[in-house]
């Protein structure tokens, strides 16, 4: 009865360390504050509070105030200076800083060489810059594109580049970019949040390979480790899509899987089974503490269960190749193991706000990364409401009460992760209890069935049983997600909602919850007031794309993709491959369809072939993808907006007076060497013109 008397606040302290440094990191990120200011700000509040503990009792009390606030400040403060020192542009040893087009670089493969469709790709890392005869020696990371040379691959050097590799380029590199397409992925940020800035593609004969070898052996060991495995997968478990999903699931290599796949794992709610994560952790910190359970019961050896479960929470992970998500997982069951083993009756509130406060100080950009944020928020949901769900039904029966287990625990995760998975997925899996009852356990048997088949890979003939088994549990798995994919309504797609609708729909979760759970009417009231204001937002969110009427002009490269947008509903013209191509649709024109609250069918513009000159609106466009026939005119045509396409045989200068054209864009489809001829001449003639592939989506209102 004492435990439940102290303030929840005080049983989970992590939790008054977390938020603030949490705050420091999104304040830093968004508005990039002086470190020097911040660098006063953490020593003097850190003073204050030593001294706080220096004043005597009663003073302490009358003071407490003083405490809070100068302890918030303190981890407000070092929020904001990791996060602005963990940015590889505020370093000041960062190649970008003094880096030129026709500076040579020497450079260390990060990573073995991962094959793509048309070239081979590797992170690297930069360590010394030449310019004008100088070595400088410098900081951060690029992406290396390799062009495949298939008609001479025993000689080609790609063979000899490995992690460690150091090679010398001097050709220019690129600064990433995103695609600027509405609601786009972020990618440039993404890359930020690696260390990564640049990219530069090269083919053969634009790279030296130097003697040396800058690789840690470590990470030697980890991509030795990952190769074994790899191989051993390939070897004795048959079929493409099973060798590719076995991967995944065991070190996490996804650069085999098949895409199809991966979409209908996205769709049905399983995709979290074959990214290494939480799941896969809980699995051998429940297989070691059931079989280190023994020691649990002499006093002498207590201390070995902790350290054992530990270290092999640890050799798994690296066993796994040390990812990111498999680390935040050990980081933060090694939080839960240490707290069970330090107090009878830790709060796992505390130890989840200690685990992460631990991934930030180590990396504050994990906050946006979605897999920490939906591995959080499934842990708090399944701790916070497993039992209340659990408690609706008393099964006597185990088989049927373990059935029903499971699905309480799919339900409960699902409540804190549904708002975070609408807003960056946009989409609903409707049938997740049937796909997560079958795959997750299925799942699990499989992981446990490729750990034993690395364990006896060297019996050839037990382990080709074993590996003929799990390529059919594995297809049998397949099988199963594309059937439930495949039933009516499994996706409920296209759903859009912003950062505000997102925190009003924690804010009722949290309500409602502390309504039904604690019987509080407070709770009440808020679950209400936040569905009161989410209705609001969401019906004028509605309202306004019922008005709206644009032309988008995407940024696809070497191609052509444009929608007219009249309310709901859009009108597409383009290249065909973007109707065929799923993922090319799905990648450039969906988020800007699912943020725009578009119709999910498109419609093709039949109506106009050819030179395209069309009023809509206000406005007057005129797309060209084909040779324009001028014909003698006593007065120019007005244009608005002009949309040019592919090659089209045509002159600019002629064009542009034959026509008034306020806006001239090109799609990413024009070609290079074309595009800075005709820019040029626009220039010469004083008229805007917008290439995509540069800056991004054209956007234009045409009201």
């Amino acid at each position: 009865m004492v435990f439940y008397k102290i303030p929840f606040w005080k049983r989970s302290p992590f939790l008054r360390l977390l938020f603030p440094l949490m705050a420091g990191i999104i304040l830093q990120w968004y508005l990039q504050l002086s470190s020097k200011i911040w660098w006063y700000v953490l020593v003097l509040s850190s003073l204050a509070f030593i001294l706080f503990f220096l004043l005597p009792v009663f003073k302490r009390f009358r003071l407490s105030l003083l405490s809070g606030i100068s302890g918030g400040l303190i981890f407000l403060s070092l929020g904001i200076l990791l996060t602005g020192y963990h940015n590889i542009k505020n370093d000041r040893g960062w190649f970008g800083k003094t880096y030129f087009p026709k500076d040579r670089l020497v450079i260390s493969l990060d990573e073995p060489l991962v094959e793509k469709n048309k070239s081979f790709k590797a992170n690297a890392s930069v360590k010394f810059l030449l310019h004008n005869d100088n070595i400088i020696t410098v900081k951060g990371k690029i992406i290396l594109y390799f062009k495949k040379d298939p008609g001479k691959k025993n000689d080609s050097t790609l063979k000899y580049l490995k992690y460690g590799t150091t090679l010398c380029i001097d050709k220019p590199l690129q600064e990433i970019k995103n695609s600027g397409n509405p609601g786009g992925f972020d990618y440039k940020r993404y890359a930020l949040f690696q260390g990564i800035t640049h990219q530069v593609y090269l083919k053969p004969g634009e790279f030296e390979i130097l003697e040396n070898n800058n690789g840690k052996w470590l990470n030697q060991f980890l991509f030795s480790v990952r190769e074994k495995v790899t191989g051993i997968i390939r070897s004795f478990i048959p079929g493409a899509r099973e060798q590719g999903l076995a991967e995944a699931l065991l070190i996490g290599y996804k650069d085999d899987l098949d895409q199809n796949l991966v979409q209908s794992y996205t769709n049905t709610g399983v995709v979290h089974i074959i990214a290494i994560s939480g799941m896969h952790l809980a699995l051998v910190y429940w297989l070691l503490s059931l079989l280190l359970k023994p020691l649990q019961r002499k006093k002498q050896l207590r201390w070995l269960r902790p350290v054992l479960i530990i270290a092999g929470l640890w050799f798994f992970s690296l066993l796994a190749g040390a990812q990111a998500s498999v680390i935040r997982s050990a980081v933060m069951f090694t939080c839960i193991v240490i707290g069970e083993s330090l107090a009878k009756r830790a709060s796992v509130y505390n130890t989840l706000a200690a685990s992460a406060f631990i991934l930030l100080c180590y990396d504050p950009f994990w906050l946006w990364d979605v897999g920490f944020q939906l591995s959080y928020a499934a842990v708090l949901s399944i701790v916070i409401f497993f039992q209340p769900i659990y408690n609706w039904f008393y099964i006597r029966n185990k088989i049927l009460d373990f059935i029903w287990k499971l699905n309480a625990v799919s339900i409960a995760a699902q409540i804190l992760t549904l708002p975070l998975s609408v807003f960056h997925f946009h989409q609903f899996p409707v049938y997740f209890l049937l796909t997560n009852f079958i795959a997750v356990p299925l799942s699990s048997v499989i992981l446990l069935g490729e750990i034993f088949l690395c364990s006896i890979f060297f019996i050839p003939f037990v382990a080709r049983l074993a590996g003929e088994t799990l390529s059919w549990l594995i297809g049998l798995m397949n099988t199963y997600i594309e059937r439930v994919e495949s039933l009516p309504y499994s996706l409920w797609d296209g759903l859009q909602i912003n950062m505000v609708q997102t925190i009003l729909l924690y804010a009722i979760t949290t309500g409602a919850g502390y309504w039904l759970m604690r019987k509080n009417k407070a709770g009440l009231k808020i679950a209400l007031a936040g569905s009161l204001l989410f209705f609001i937002f969401r019906a004028y969110s509605f309202m306004d794309a019922g008005n709206q009427e644009k032309i988008i002009v995407y940024n696809v490269p070497q191609r052509r993709a444009i929608d007219i947008i009249y309310g709901k509903d859009y009108l597409f013209d383009g290249d065909n491959d973007l109707l065929q191509d799923a993922f090319l649709r799905n990648f450039h024109l969906k988020p800007s369809r699912v943020l725009h609250r578009l119709a999910i069918n498109s419609k093709v513009n039949d109506t106009i072939r050819g030179n395209k000159y069309f009023t809509w609106g206000s406005k007057k466009i005129m797309l060209v993808d084909t040779p324009v026939l001028f014909s003698e005119t006593n007065h120019t045509i007005p244009v608005d907006l002009l949309v040019i396409s592919k090659n089209p045989k045509l002159n600019m200068t002629k064009l542009l007076h034959t026509f008034s054209v306020g806006q001239v864009v090109f799609d990413g489809s024009v070609p290079f060497r074309r595009l800075n001829k005709w820019k040029k001449e626009c220039d010469a003639l004083g008229i805007s013109s917008f290439a995509v592939n540069e800056k991004g989506a054209f956007v234009m209102n045409l009201r």
